[in-house]
């Protein structure tokens, strides 16, 4: 891989960092996206299809047993259904790596998974009004006695391939002073990629990041709060001071399609009325 200078990296946009790393060079160890309700990925007038996590616990979450989503998104999706006069929902279980190709070709027709408001997204997709506000954190072994992100110069960052908290941190880590931001090396497929003060190891799910923290292989695992949560211990703590980026989280719709506007009503309709906030709380 070709490193690129200090003066080229401050003028990289996030969708070229996220090529340079490779975000979507993973797929995920449990396969292709799931679907449950209705099989059929032909649109139907009378059946809302939402692309949501399964496995975010407090925002949507599978239970495998009884096939039943559960989380703040899941009621979100639930209520954008109901205020749209949709009869049905049909959810399907999206992956970081595959949720954008799903809403662009169709298989779906909206995505509330974690989805947050980008600049690079706003490009391809429409977007609601946020429904819930975010960091992109690191969070660290108490037994690293790691407090500051200057504690971490030299070491391994892990992040979730195809989410954005890599080309994120690899900004973020530039503006602060923390590394040059020239790559020096990477492997075939860019999961591995090593920076001047610090290396970036992507992994292909979530439990997988949490499990390679634990184990020693990475030294601070940096993703959404929102998803941290799940992960968390009383053996870790979230590096304190430390924000990669404030983010919101939004309804994804196919651009300047007919339902954009719609659901963008809808969901400000819930802000405005306290039925977001009531979610929220419901879920905290």
């Amino acid at each position: 891989m070709q490193a690129i200078s200090r003066r080229q990296f401050g003028a990289v946009t996030v969708a070229g960092i996220a090529a340079l790393v490779g975000l979507a060079g993973c797929t995920d160890a449990g396969g292709s996206a799931g679907r449950t309700g209705t099989a059929s990925s032909a649109a139907s007038s009378d059946t809302l299809r939402v692309g949501v996590r399964a496995d975010i616990v407090g925002f949507g979450y599978l239970n495998e047993k009884t096939g039943k989503y559960y989380g703040l998104e899941i009621d979100i999706a639930n209520e954008l259904a109901n205020r749209l006069g949709y009869k049905n929902v049909e959810f399907t279980t999206v992956l970081p790596d595959n949720r954008k190709e799903l809403l662009l070709e169709g298989e779906v027709d909206a995505l509330v998974a974690c989805y947050s408001i980008a600049d690079a997204r706003l490009e391809s997709f429409d977007f609601s009004p946020a429904y819930y506000d975010d960091k992109v954190i690191a969070v660290v072994q108490n037994s690293s006695l790691f407090e500051t992100i200057d504690d971490l110069k030299g070491c391994t960052f892990g992040t979730m391939s195809g989410a954005n908290a890599a080309p994120l941190l690899s900004i973020k880590l530039y503006e602060i002073g923390f590394s040059d931001g020239e790559v020096r090396s990477a492997n075939e497929d860019n999961s591995d990629v090593q920076f001047d003060h610090w290396r970036l190891v992507q992994y292909p799910s979530y439990q997988e990041l949490s499990d390679a923290l634990e184990e020693g292989e990475i030294d601070a695992m940096v993703l959404d709060g929102a998803i941290a949560q799940t992960y968390m211990n009383d053996e870790r703590h979230i590096l304190d001071d430390f924000v990669v980026e404030e983010q919101s989280f939004g309804v994804a719709t196919q651009k300047g399609s007919e339902l954009s506007p719609k659901v963008a009503d809808a969901i400000q309709g819930m802000l405005d009325d306290g039925t977001i906030d009531t979610l929220i709380d419901k879920w905290n």
